[in-house]
């Protein structure tokens, strides 16, 4: 079940050496935390497309973000957005991390990215040249922005990048399965370091008018975009489009400490599994999220009664949370009462592939900060959801072990658990 047999004494440990993220609150991590904690929202109203016609019109946009800080104008205006995003967070991540590239085996470090969409918005610039000026006017590198692997793609060529390369694109789940995934690379040896992480940058008409005819996006509070998302609230009625990349460097414990590279975390758990049930909707009271995490927590050799706190998927659908929280039911038992919950996505939205990535940023940092984020808008609690939820601001807690949902469409779940690094 997207797990390690082996012993977990008996193989590599696998720790994060930096982080970089582009989100709704700001770039940087630095810029992303202090928000967060303040209990800022980052959903505003739309600009990446006219949204008039449609009931949402309000998005997590990333603010003031200038692609030429991160690579030549050149080669950015060659990327798709998410291309873009997951390059620049990588920058940041490699030089949090200390990490000179001339100074190890380029053949020994790997990429995996998690996206939904890939370049999804460059279809609406496409689809209106073909249409209006004819095909051979469409922009030569469509394909190439347009395809899901070119984040990790971009990637490599950016940095030089010779070793393990792959493209994860399980939905929402893909940006916390693509770091999970890179854990296993490097736990079987085939590579000393992993760049991995979500992007997204979806944001447009096509993506708008899709989830907007699904019925599946908030929209009650256009007029008050800051209280639009609200997972486990009594007047959720869906989530919030937004965009962003959270990237990690993952590295082999002792490859890190053979160049004095200080570790934020562990990873110690990864779990994954299929709801095999329905196309949009969870499994019946969580149960194929509640086999991801009892994975998880298996492969990291602990009980549910270690875990301090758990980062919810927590989308604000009626039927999304309530299944979270029958799934986080089920792996406690009536501890679960006891265990704090929170949902990053009140404060900037849901960014699909790339939520996992900056989700797993924010865990790292409650770990690192014993700061745990609010669930924003959590004013009345729905029916079925009953659990400590952090509601409206953040708290102060001794957090050293976490577990990180993250659920797709097509009911594919991937977790992780995360945990202080104890040398």
């Amino acid at each position: 079940m997207g797990c390690s047999v082996v012993n977990p004494a008996d193989r590599r440990r696998v720790v994060i050496t930096g982080m970089g993220a582009i989100t709704p609150l700001g770039v940087g991590v630095e810029q992303f935390w202090e928000n967060a904690v303040a209990g800022q929202s980052g959903i505003r109203r739309m600009t990446l497309a006219d949204p008039s016609n449609y009931p949402c019109q309000v998005a997590g946009e990333v603010p003031d973000f200038d692609y030429t800080q991160f690579m030549d104008r050149k080669d950015g205006r060659r990327m798709a957005r998410f291309s873009q995003y997951a390059v620049a967070a990588t920058r940041m991540a490699v030089d949090h991390a200390a990490l000179d590239l001339d100074h190890v085996d380029r053949e020994r470090v790997g990429v995996i990215i998690g996206n939904g969409g890939g370049g999804i918005p460059n279809d609406d610039e496409a689809m209106r040249t073909l249409f209006e000026r004819g095909g051979m006017k469409v922009d030569p590198f469509y394909i190439s922005k347009r395809l899901n692997n070119m984040a990790g793609g971009n990637i490599s060529i950016q940095f030089g990048l010779l070793g393990y390369n792959n493209t994860v694109a399980t939905a929402c789940a893909a940006g916390t399965q693509a770091i999970g995934d890179a854990t296993e690379v490097i736990r079987r040896g085939a590579a000393d370091v992993m760049i991995a992480g979500g992007a997204e940058a979806g944001v447009c008409e096509l993506g708008l008018a899709g989830f907007a005819s699904m019925r599946a996006l908030a929209s009650a509070h256009n007029g008050d975009p800051a209280h639009a998302s609200r997972p486990f609230d009594r007047d959720r009625d869906g989530f919030v489009p937004a965009e962003g990349a959270g990237i990690l460097v993952l590295e082999a414990l002792d490859h890190a400490l053979a160049r004095g590279a200080v570790p934020l975390a562990e990873l110690i758990g990864y779990g994954v599994s299929a709801d095999a049930a329905y196309l949009v909707a969870p499994a019946d009271n969580g149960s194929g999220a509640a086999r991801a995490i009892k994975t998880a927590l298996r492969d990291a050799g602990i009980t549910p009664d270690e875990v301090d706190y758990v980062s919810a998927h927590a989308t604000a659908t009626d039927v999304g949370d309530v299944a979270e929280t029958g799934a986080l039911k089920t792996v406690f038992g009536e501890r679960v009462y006891e265990v704090p919950v929170s949902a990053l996505k009140s404060q900037i939205g849901h960014l699909l592939g790339g939520s996992g990535g900056v989700e797993t940023i924010a865990a790292i940092q409650t770990i690192r900060t014993g700061m745990i984020l609010p669930t924003l808008n959590l004013e009345h609690p729905g029916e079925g959801c009953d659990l400590d939820y952090v509601p409206l601001t953040a708290r102060a807690a001794d957090v050293r072990t976490v577990v990180k949902n993250s659920f797709g469409f097509g009911g594919q779940n991937a977790v992780l658990v995360l945990r202080r690094y104890d040398a």
